[in-house]
């Protein structure tokens, strides 16, 4: 398949597309992934507001066509990038994420929000507020000095230093919880 791997080498392969499919179908026989049944997947009670609204925001960028459901195909999409995507994929996707309002570009008000959820359920405690954090972060990232913060930005900043990649990456672990959720059946 010969594209870059992600960090631990996983992939999936065309030999595994069956055993996918039949688990696929065994988690959601309608062939349908309902918002609720992602959360329920993953093991997300959410909690608050803002908690339920970044798993519909994580849920909806594997929606590809936008019909309110994840089907198999775009399943595979979703496991081939958290399992195998490139480091540049996976970062253009957490900024899609990220970016609420779908405007190209994050504001304070969004990075604070993704602060605030990420520390939340990671259960982080540090000696910074939210409102510090959002500071640094446009301090090492927002390169033009504009108060949002652009795709490039982003990318350029999160490869640039472990801190902000450590900060801002999506706190559901995908890859992980596939490998120990969605092994074929021998």
């Amino acid at each position: 398949m010969g594209q870059n791997q992600s960090d631990d080498g996983e992939e999936v392969e065309l030999s595994q597309i069956h055993a996918l499919f039949t688990a696929f179908m065994k988690k959601c026989p309608s062939g349908a992934l309902h918002l609720h049944e992602f959360r329920n997947l993953f093991g997300v009670k959410s909690s608050s507001e803002e908690e339920a609204l970044y798993m519909e925001t994580i849920f909806r960028s594997f929606d590809t066509n936008r019909d309110n459901v994840i089907d198999f195909m775009e399943f595979v999409a979703a496991v081939q990038l958290v399992l195998r995507g490139k480091l540049e994929d996976r970062l253009k996707w957490t900024f899609k994420v990220y970016d609420r309002d779908d405007n190209g570009k994050l504001d304070r008000y969004e990075v604070k929000q993704i602060i605030r959820i990420i520390y939340k359920i990671k259960k982080i405690n540090t000696d910074m507020s939210p409102d510090e954090i959002c500071d640094r972060i446009f301090e090492l990232v927002d390169q033009n000095k504009d108060g949002q913060i652009s795709l490039t930005e982003f990318m350029d900043g999160a490869q640039r230093d472990l801190w902000i990649m450590d900060i801002l990456k999506p706190e559901v672990n995908a890859g992980a919880w596939f490998k120990e959720h969605w092994k074929p059946d021998p």
